[in-house]
């Protein structure tokens, strides 16, 4: 269903999810919902958590190399003290990284009557549910999940996190902010993640590049 097709099925606000891992176009389809926001000349307003700062600082970025300025939000309470009166559409990317209090501040929203995109990791690298997605996902009345090409061929749907080249293991902290160099789409049958006794010391697996 498309934003015009929603603008005339929902009398209020509502939610618009796109999920999927890393390399999926998550962020790609975000901006492109929020320009074509933009060219309807809607007020329009894009948050970030703070803590990605891979490609712009003040900016959503997708890794094909579109950005959109976005504002920087530490957790849902400053991101609701950020909104303008006159906001009709609220995009949030990555998050995945936000607090839970973000379920609750989406539907804030939407009961008011805004629109709200959000975008973000449905699964953590180990392939599990990722923070306030999963109820987000619940919660939304319509919810896109993209995929990505695993390095076999087929449809990836999660993430594999890579240290050195190698899988990650379990108990690694789950957020760790990166790129292809970190990162890369698998299927099911290709995802790789590490059990049992750890080979290498944490600090040393992840030195300087944990961030929470």
């Amino acid at each position: 269903m498309s934003a015009m097709q929603l603008g005339h099925a929902f009398s209020s606000g509502w939610v618009e999810v796109i999920a999927g891992p890393m390399f999926s176009g998550k962020s790609e389809e975000l901006i492109r919902r929020v320009t074509r926001a933009v060219i309807a000349k809607q007020r329009v307003q894009v948050f970030k958590h703070a803590i990605d700062d891979r490609y712009a600082k003040l900016a959503v970025a997708s890794h094909a190399g579109r950005t959109l300025e976005a504002e920087l939000v530490s957790g849902s309470t400053e991101l609701l003290a950020r909104l303008e009166p006159d906001t009709q559409v609220v995009a949030i990317d990555e998050a995945q990284f936000l607090d839970a209090g973000v379920v609750s501040a989406v539907q804030r929203l939407a009961d008011g009557g805004t629109r709200v995109i959000v975008a973000g990791l449905d699964l953590d690298f180990r392939g599990e549910p990722f923070g306030p997605m999963p109820e987000l996902i619940a919660r939304a009345e319509v919810v896109e999940k993209l995929t990505a090409i695993c390095r076999c061929g087929l449809a990836a749907t999660r993430t594999q996190r890579l240290i050195r080249g190698k899988p990650a293991h379990y108990d690694d902290p789950t957020v760790l902010v990166g790129a292809a160099e970190s990162y890369e789409p698998r299927c099911r049958a290709c995802h790789v993640i590490l059990r049992g006794a750890r080979e290498t010391p944490l600090f040393e697996v992840a030195a300087g590049e944990v961030v929470g």
